[in-house]
């Protein structure tokens, strides 16, 4: 059987791409993490340059699928240095440990590499990211390509999916404020965002370069949380949209990703938000 290494698969989308190739039952599958390994996932620290040649020597994967990354804008304005360690340095070495046993990387990137001023943005449109965590990907990208001529870079938006806890995804953490219709729930309703289910990103074995994939629902978080209250039957009296840019680190206006690469392969789906986000949220309600 083939053989595919997840890393991040504790995480929101690494869950899903480790599924994803259950369900396909032709691989062999070894999902490494870190503060959440045990039980099928193996703990490996990917800033450790030795443990991770062991693990690839030991395991040899025909493919790996790098999910983990500090993703967080706020927290990397802050944690430079640990999100550099982790989003450059480890993706480095962990596509030249790949390359030694003959391995492709798809390397998980986001939209916001770019600066969200003329979207859609096609995989040939140059990157001008405008926070930190933009930068860190951007930098991981190009240390992927440059590791192996093989490996592919898939940029992806705002996720949600079947989450653990409610602030494991940016748009499932909304629903904190949204499920408490005494408290007034201010939410931003200025940048453009594409929420894309975990369960719809589709990850092919033979591609190579840069991929994007995403929504096509343009929704603001104000909107996200009106379509959450709506999904439960809570009063929306209390959600408010504040049409100021938001705070923190900078965000991109409007980062919409042009999907038409992976949409000529064949091998796309689009879920409705409205259809998925009850299931993702029925087990914090009420």
């Amino acid at each position: 059987m083939k053989k595919v290494l997840i890393t991040g698969a504790s995480g929101l989308l690494g869950r899903a791409v480790m599924r994803e190739f259950e369900a396909n039952g032709s691989w062999t599958i070894l999902g490494l993490a870190f503060s959440r390994a045990g039980q099928k996932l193996k703990k490996v620290d990917l800033t450790n340059p030795q443990a991770v040649t062991e693990v690839l020597q030991e395991f040899k994967p025909s493919v790996v699928i790098h999910c983990a990354a500090e993703r967080r804008p706020d927290v990397v304005e802050k944690q430079e240095e640990a999100t550099y360690s982790l989003n450059v340095q480890a993706t480095k070495s962990l596509c030249q440990s790949a390359a030694a046993v003959d391995a492709s990387v798809i390397y998980i990137s986001t939209d916001y590499v770019f600066d969200g001023k003329n979207p859609p943005f096609k995989v040939t449109d140059p990157p001008n990211p405008l926070n930190k965590y933009g930068k860190s990907k951007l930098e991981g990208e190009k240390v992927c390509l440059a590791e192996g001529k093989a490996n592919a870079v898939l940029r992806v938006p705002i996720l949600y999916g079947e989450v653990e806890q409610l602030d494991e995804s940016a748009v499932t953490v909304l629903f904190t404020k949204v499920k408490n219709p005494s408290v007034e729930c201010v939410m931003s309703d200025y940048e453009r965002r594409y929420p894309t289910h975990c369960d719809d990103i589709a990850v092919g074995e033979d591609i190579s370069g840069i991929f994007h994939w995403s929504g096509d629902e343009m929704m603001t978080k104000y909107d996200m949380a009106v379509a959450m209250a709506e999904a439960f039957g809570i009063p929306k009296g209390h959600i408010k949209a504040d049409k100021n840019p938001s705070g923190g680190a900078p965000r991109p206006y409007d980062a919409h990703l042009d999907s038409s690469r992976v949409e000529s392969l064949g091998i796309c789906k689009r879920s409705k938000f409205k259809d998925r986000i009850r299931p993702a949220l029925e087990r914090f309600y009420p």
